[in-house]
């Protein structure tokens, strides 16, 4: 028997036969053998998804511990309600409809306070009316005959369940009662049903319905009164975050296109316009919801919640104008390092100036106090735009010169003429696409001051804190005189 390299790191026997050659002496592997190593690495498969299934849910409750208090909150309520089919004096208080109670527990408790008040009004109304009018048809049917009482509970199912089912269509009962419809078309159905082969069904009904309203007390109880989780404060909290990545963005985007720096984190900060893209939905949810919720801190009854609808439209529409800068930034075709060098003062310090009037606005929904500053910062913003529209105005002919040769065969450098080659073009256009978008980017920045500013004088933010406003009134009187010439200078 000898034993030689096959490949390397990786041995095989072989056995001398009579003939003088040798052969591979292959291992023996039996079914049971490759069975096991099947099921060993299903196993090892099957607990290693266990464990990624285990870290990412231990990340989102570190990220965020209101979902864990959340569910926390949901167990306890529905403990306290399977009370009453543990405790005998309490099962014998609400009969066997006490599942009920813990229907409207796992239906209606929502992560905020405003989307469990809004479930738990809308389940009472439409189980209130659905089950008068249930009572009712019942009643009329009942006294109908035998005959006609099928006939009259059916024909009343369909009329009311086909109108009920119709008004989901409309878009201002959709918006606030769209549960509470399903819920009485639910109701209804199963009153009107469910009444032709009970005697007492009125006093199914009541029993019903105390179950249903012992629930969603508890709900609305729990959710209120044990950390609170409110919607309103949520929406507020997501647009100020929303207004933060924007800035971010904004500033990463410049700094990587004229400085080619890679840094790390700095495509955590651009990618932060996508989502402001995709809050849409999240902020109509959350306003929605807010309109039930009652008075909490500084947030009255009456908050102009719409308003906050207009400005996240506002800062999408911002993030379209850096999702096109980021186009500008991943864009194959670059424009010379010379022409980016002649604009990269003048384009920086505009997304400087709009970030900072974006932080701004961040700061002034975050302490829902006015800004003392807002007002210079956006005039600041709006120079910047003149200084670099007048320097794209002013590209130096020498800087998109071709070189040409002359009768002593040196080249020099010749001005561009009034008729522009088209590989000049190529070279400008990037640029000038740049521009027009940090240019646009600006006004669309102006019009989210503008919808933040009336935020403020709906919501009655608190005045500007009179100490900083001074300061900053006796610095821009100071550098007045300079901003002025330089103004002078630029427009000249």
């Amino acid at each position: 028997m000898v034993m030689g390299n096959r490949a390397p790191n990786k041995l095989e026997w072989r056995i001398n036969v009579r003939n003088g050659t040798s052969e591979i002496l292959q291992p023996k592997t039996g079914l049971v053998h490759r069975v096991w190593s099947w099921l060993k690495g299903l196993l090892g498969e099957f607990m290693l998804k266990i464990w990624n299934f285990l870290e990412k849910a231990r990340n989102i409750a570190v990220a965020e511990p209101k979902k864990v208090i959340h569910c926390l909150k949901v167990g306890v309520t529905l403990t306290i309600v399977s009370l009453f089919y543990y405790m005998r004096p309490l099962y014998e208080g609400v009969g066997g409809n006490a599942m009920w109670a813990i229907m409207t527990v796992v239906v209606v408790f929502e992560y905020t306070v405003g989307a469990t008040l809004y479930k738990c009004i809308n389940r009472a109304i439409g189980t209130f009316l659905a089950g008068s009018l249930g009572v009712g048809v019942h009643w009329a049917a009942s006294h109908s005959g035998d005959k006609l009482e099928p006939i009259i509970l059916g024909i009343s199912v369909f009329l009311l369940a086909s109108a009920a089912t119709f008004s989901r269509f409309i878009p201002s009962v959709k918006a606030r009662f769209d549960y509470g419809v399903l819920i009485f078309i639910l109701t209804f159905s199963l009153v009107s049903v469910s009444g032709y082969r009970v005697d007492k069904l009125i006093d199914v009904a009541r029993q019903r319905l105390s179950t249903i309203a012992i629930g969603a007390s508890l709900c609305v109880l729990m959710c209120m009164l044990f950390y609170p989780i409110w919607a309103g404060k949520e929406l507020h909290n997501l647009i100020h975050r929303n207004l933060e990545k924007l800035a971010d963005a904004l500033d990463g985007c410049t700094a990587e296109y004229f400085t080619d720096s890679s840094a790390g984190d700095s495509w955590k900060k651009i990618g932060g316009y996508k989502c402001v893209l995709n809050s849409k939905a999240a902020e109509d949810s959350m306003a929605g919801f807010a309109r039930w919720e009652p008075a909490h801190g500084r947030f009255n009854f009456r908050h102009p919640w719409k308003q906050y609808l207009k400005v996240g439209a506002s800062l999408r529409s911002c993030a379209y104008c850096i999702e096109t800068l980021d186009g500008c930034l991943n864009s194959e075709i670059k424009a010379p390092e010379l022409l980016r060098r002649h604009l990269s003062d003048a384009c920086i310090t505009l997304s400087s100036s709009a970030s900072f009037v974006l932080k701004e606005l961040a700061t002034t929904v975050k302490t829902m106090r006015k800004s003392s500053e807002i007002d210079f910062s956006i005039g600041e913003m709006q120079f910047a735009v003149l200084k670099l529209e007048n320097a794209m105005k002013s590209l130096p002919n020498h800087l998109v010169a071709t070189p040409s040769s002359t009768s002593d065969g040196d080249a020099k450098a010749e001005p561009i003429r009034k008729t522009t080659t088209p590989s000049s073009v190529m070279d400008i256009l990037p640029l000038a696409t740049l521009v027009s978008m940090l240019t646009e980017t600006a006004a669309r920045i102006k019009e989210i001051a503008d919808e933040v500013n009336e935020l403020a004088k709906l919501a009655a933010f608190k005045p500007p804190n009179t100490k900083k406003a001074s300061q900053s009134q006796s610095s821009n009187q100071v550098d007045e005189p300079s901003n002025n010439e330089e103004r002078t200078k630029g427009l000249g």
